[in-house]
C-alpha cells in the first residue's frame, strides 16, 4: 500500500494486519488513516518535540516496546534531534509534518509519546503535567482529583487544561513560558501534589508503589523531568477499541457518561466536527511559575 502525504510517498507494509482485535477489529491501514486525518489538528501538539515511539508490531495483544533512537532505515526527510543522556546521546524523531506522523503509524507506532519540552530548549519544559492514576477502572476518583488539582492551581493564579488519557485517568496540564528548568518545575509540581495529599489523605497519594497506595488515586508528577514523555492530545492508546487521548473542557469533566476512554478512533472526528480542538489556544498561554511558587509557599 502506497500513500502520498504532502510531498512524500509512504509505503505501508502489511496494511491488513490487525492491530486491535475484537468485534470490530482495526488494522494498520485504519491506524494510518486515523493519523492521516488527525494530523492537521494534532501537529501543533507535536511540532518541535522529541518523540518516544510506543510500537506494537504484532498488535496490542502482542509484545510492545518503547523505541527512542530513530532507526537507520527511517527516511532522511524525517526530522530528528540528538540529545544527551546519562551514558551518551540518543537521536529522537521530531514530528514536524503529517507525513512523519503517518510514517510512524506505518511502523506500528500506536502512541507517539512526546517530551514536555521542545528540542531547541530540551531542559526547559513548556508543559507541566499532573498525571491522575486511579486505583481501578473508575473515572469518579479521576473527576474528583482533577477538580482538586485544578482548583489549587487556579488559586495559585495558573490557567490549566484537562485531557482524558485514553487509558484510565486524566492529565491536568499547565502551559509554561519555558523560563523555568525541569528541576524548578518538578519541585513545584511535587510541592503542589504533596499539599493536596495532606489535605485529602484518604483520596490521594504520592506513593509510587501500587501496594502502598491503599486504594487511593496516585498523583503522579514524575513526568516533569528531562527525557520523560507523555501521551499527546489525539494519540491512540494501546487499549481495546483504540481509545484516543482527548482534550476536554472543565465543564465537560462533570458529564456523568465521560470516562478516560470515551473517545476513540471511530467517534473522535464527530466530536471535532462539533467542538473543534479544545486545546487550540494552549500554545499561546505559556505562564511563569514565579508568582505561583510564592503563593504555594504561603500555603505550605
Amino acid at each position: 500500500m502506497r500513500l502520498r502525504v504532502g510531498a512524500y510517498v509512504i509505503e505501508v507494509t502489511h496494511p491488513d494486519k490487525v492491530l486491535f482485535p475484537g468485534a470490530r477489529p482495526l488494522t494498520k491501514r485504519d491506524l494510518v488513516e486515523y493519523y492521516r486525518r488527525i494530523a492537521l489538528t494534532m501537529l501543533p501538539h507535536l511540532t518541535g518535540r522529541p518523540i518516544v515511539m510506543q510500537r506494537f508490531p504484532d498488535g496490542i495483544e502482542g509484545e510492545g516496546f518503547f523505541h527512542k533512537d530513530i532507526p537507520d532505515y527511517f527516511p532522511e526527510w524525517i526530522d530528528r534531534v540528538t540529545l544527551p543522556k546519562k551514558d551518551g546521546t540518543v537521536t529522537h524523531v521530531v514530528c514536524n509534518n503529517a507525513a512523519t506522523l503517518v510514517y510512524l503509524a506505518s511502523q506500528a507506532c500506536i502512541t507517539p509519546h512526546v517530551w514536555l519540552s521542545r528540542a531547541d530548549r530540551p531542559r526547559h519544559p513548556d508543559r507541566l503535567i499532573f498525571d491522575l492514576d486511579p486505583p481501578a477502572d473508575d473515572f469518579a476518583p479521576v473527576r474528583r482529583a482533577a477538580r482538586l488539582v485544578g482548583s489549587l492551581l487556579s488559586d495559585l493564579g495558573l490557567t490549566t487544561y484537562v485531557m482524558t488519557t485514553g487509558s484510565r485517568g486524566a492529565y491536568v496540564v499547565v502551559p509554561l513560558d519555558r523560563r523555568a528548568d525541569f528541576d524548578v518545575v518538578r519541585a513545584f509540581a511535587r510541592a503542589a501534589a504533596a499539599l493536596l495529599v495532606r489535605r485529602h489523605p484518604r483520596e490521594l497519594t504520592m506513593e509510587p508503589r501500587v501496594a502502598d497506595r491503599g486504594g487511593r488515586l496516585y498523583l503522579d508528577t514524575g513526568r516533569n523531568a528531562y527525557a520523560q514523555s507523555a501521551a499527546p492530545p489525539y494519540a491512540v492508546r494501546a487499549r481495546p477499541r483504540a481509545p484516543v487521548a482527548t482534550p476536554i473542557t472543565w465543564r465537560e469533566l462533570d458529564r456523568p457518561s465521560l470516562d478516560a476512554r470515551s473517545y476513540r478512533v471511530d467517534n473522535l472526528f464527530r466530536r471535532l466536527a462539533r467542538a473543534g480542538d479544545r486545546w487550540r489556544s494552549i500554545t499561546r498561554r505559556g505562564q511563569s511559575l514565579t508568582k505561583a511558587q510564592a503563593e504555594l509557599l504561603k500555603l505550605v
